[in-house]
């Protein structure tokens, strides 16, 4: 483009000088809170050797990712995926650099699914045998793998799913059948364009046993491995029909597909037979060793899930903190003089009220993020020495702390979005992508409203036993806690967390534990003692699950105060914090009050005191609001938005894009309507659009 008169006007605030402003005001040292967050497994080293590399390649370059069309966006997935692969090897990095380059690159590649989901399955679910053959295969990218669970008609109910595997007793083999359009496997990413074979979930058919007996029974979904096309040609095979399902929100370059098994055979050692087996004499089904670790990779899969929120929202937030930090609109309404500046946007309460609060859940997400990090990986000792008890209650945490994080961050992506105004509606503003591909987290494994009936379960079994035994010697921290509650229940006094203008954080713990133990104890009254139809109490255990969860971020928030580093670091960022502890709590308690006061926890005629309370921990937090999010060290290379910029030339960047660097400005249009040439001077006659449609 040619020079204008435009390249030399500059903004009427400077975006750069507003955060260094901003950044002298706060005495909080970012690098010392960064490690705090981020150190485990060199994760701010290898996050700076991948976007080093990365960055420098104009294969991952941005700036033009939103002007691409779907097919387009694909065909750039594939191209990176396969470029990635390349430099890791290249450079010889190791899995967890692959798995940084993933996270930087930010898009669902359309080989995710292969080193994810595939591969763990072929690693738990295989015999040795099948592990021996598969993994180096699979490990190679000698194959390419997907996993194809979820149909048509059936998603989260995975024991209604619809396709075959029927045994052949005479050839010994397997035949895959989709009996119904519904058994249509749907929504199986990879496998759409890019998948070689897929693991696939069906129900195991065998023949009924007895001298009368005829045809044949389900004994339950098993998994199988399958090639899916032809190594040489791509193409699907016989008895297979296989394609993607097309555009949706989000995971452009991801090939979501669908696929159909027409009475498909496959030998007998696609069934993946670590756990369970078919007899080659006999026939006969045998499951081998405990059922419940099935459970591992699928706990495994939330945990990572938890623990990625807070990166997701923090991304959200560092945006919305640093646009509305340089972003200025009217004067104050009390100002006295008409030469004072119009205010920062950040400085609006009604704009604090809708990021604050978001940048303190970061936090109360970290936290928790670790708790599960820690949990899991207790858990998974205990559970290979074959010990089992700890697995029901990691399975409850995992869920409902999935549902609730998964919440939180897909509402406070858009929450953040809607504070920014105009621009946050804008490419520029780094959100669409991320607001699109989110918003899959809340459905994926396990939609967030009927994974809570889980939990719920869980809760309802475990104070059925503080009932019936309230002096057993607790086993977890659950068990504890109801049988404090039980103890306490009749001669409660409701806690008040504001005291003339303090905060109690012991006390907010308490309330937030009250509630969640209050509440399972109504949902065992009403299940057990009552004998309430399950179906009729489901909005009543969601909302239980939602408390629980919310009492784990509390409650965990609360003890790094003491069982972490938080307290060892230096300056205000301790006291900073325990802000953002308080203001997480304060929010929420106020949003649910009506919950907290029912239970018992808290008094009705303290709710009033927590308005002027959270506008006070918002002040407390302003000045430290640009610091906070750059300790989440999140590259711009990462980041991809004008609005968020670490050196806030905001609207520098924001007219680059649109004068410089968008494609629709280097076309002149013909817009009149009595001619129906589209681009001027080229006589196309519309044709080249309808060639698309």
């Amino acid at each position: 483009m040619m020079p204008d008169f435009t390249d030399h006007l500059k903004p009427r605030y400077d975006g750069t000088a507003t955060l260094q402003a901003e950044r002298a005001g706060s005495n909080i040292d970012v690098d010392e809170l960064a490690h705090h967050l981020l150190s485990r497994d060199g994760f701010l080293e290898r996050q700076k050797k991948v976007v080093d590399v990365l960055s420098r390649d104009p294969l991952f370059k941005k700036d033009q990712q939103m002007n691409l069309s779907r097919p387009e966006r694909y065909h750039l997935g594939l191209a990176r995926a396969k470029a990635i692969q390349r430099i890791v090897r290249r450079e010889g990095w190791s899995h967890e650099d692959y798995k940084m380059c993933e996270y930087v690159n930010d898009e669902m590649s359309p080989y995710h699914l292969h080193m994810t989901m595939f591969v763990t399955t072929v690693r738990e679910q295989g015999s040795k045998e099948q592990q021996a053959y598969w993994m180096p295969k699979i490990l190679n990218y000698d194959i390419i793998g997907c996993y194809a669970q979820t149909e048509l008609g059936h998603g989260s109910n995975v024991r209604g799913l619809e396709t075959t595997a029927k045994w052949d007793p005479v050839k010994k083999e397997f035949e895959i059948h989709s009996p119904y359009l519904t058994a249509s496997k749907w929504w199986n990413g990879a496998m759409g364009r890019t998948a070689t074979h897929a693991i696939v979930v069906a129900q195991l058919l065998l023949p009924k046993k007895g001298a009368d007996s005829e045809g044949y029974e389900s004994h339950g979904v098993q998994t199988f491995i399958i090639q899916i096309r032809d190594a040489k040609t791509h193409q699907p095979l016989d008895g297979i029909v296989v394609g993607d399902i097309g555009p949706k929100y989000g995971y452009a370059p991801m090939d979501n597909g669908y696929m159909l098994f027409d009475h498909h055979r496959v030998p007998k050692l696609a069934m993946l037979s670590r756990y369970a087996e078919v007899s080659d004499e006999t026939g006969a089904f045998t499951r081998l060793g405990h059922p419940a670790v099935v459970y591992g990779s699928l706990t495994f899969v939330r945990g990572q899930i938890i623990m990625h929120a807070r990166l997701v929202l923090a991304r959200a937030v560092t945006v919305a903190v640093r646009y509305c930090t340089i972003r200025r609109q009217f004067r104050d309404r009390d100002s006295k003089s008409d030469q004072d500046e119009e205010m920062k946007v950040l400085d609006y309460p009604t704009v604090q009220i809708r990021i604050l609060p978001l940048l303190a859940t970061t936090f109360a997400l970290h936290y928790t993020g670790e708790l599960m990090y820690n949990m899991y990986n207790k858990s998974r000792e205990t559970i290979e020495k074959g010990d089992f008890g700890p697995l029901a209650e990691l399975h409850s945490a995992s869920s409902g702390l999935k549902s609730l994080c998964t919440m939180l961050a897909a509402d406070g992506i858009e929450t953040c979005r809607r504070a920014m105004g105009g621009h946050g509606f804008g490419g520029g503003s780094g959100l669409v992508g991320i607001n699109a591909d989110y918003l899959s987290k809340p459905t994926v494994e396990g939609d967030n409203w009927m994974i809570t009936q889980q939990v719920a379960a869980h809760l309802i079994k475990k104070m059925t036993e503080a009932v019936k035994d309230p002096s057993a010697p607790p086993k977890d921290p659950t068990t504890e806690l109801f049988q404090f509650y039980l103890k306490n229940r009749k001669h409660r006094i409701p806690q008040s967390v504001v005291h003339n203008s303090q905060i109690d954080d012991k006390a907010i713990v308490d309330v937030f534990q009250w509630r969640a133990a209050d509440l399972s104890y109504r949902a065992y009254q009403a299940r057990v003692v009552e004998k309430k139809p399950w179906t009729k109490l489901m909005i009543q255990l969601h909302a239980l699950s939602r408390a629980y969860s919310e009492q784990i971020l509390v409650t965990t928030f609360y003890n790094s105060f003491s069982t972490t580093t938080t307290s060892t670091l230096s300056g205000p960022t301790p006291s900073v914090l325990k802000t953002c502890f308080r203001l997480y709590a304060l929010y929420t308690l106020d949003t649910f009050a009506s919950s907290f006061t029912l239970t018992n926890a808290v008094s009705p005629d303290s709710i009033p005191a927590l308005s002027d309370a959270i506008l006070d921990l918002m002040t407390e937090l302003r000045p430290h609001a640009v610091k906070l999010v750059d300790s989440w060290s999140i590259p711009d290379f990462l980041l991809d938005s004008a609005l968020g910029r670490s050196d806030g030339k905001v609207y520098e960047e924001l007219y680059d894009l649109a004068h410089r660097r968008n494609p629709l400005n280097r076309v002149t249009f013909n817009p009149y309507w009595r001619d129906e040439e589209i681009v001027l001077g080229s006589g196309d006659g519309g044709r080249g659009i309808l060639a698309k449609l």
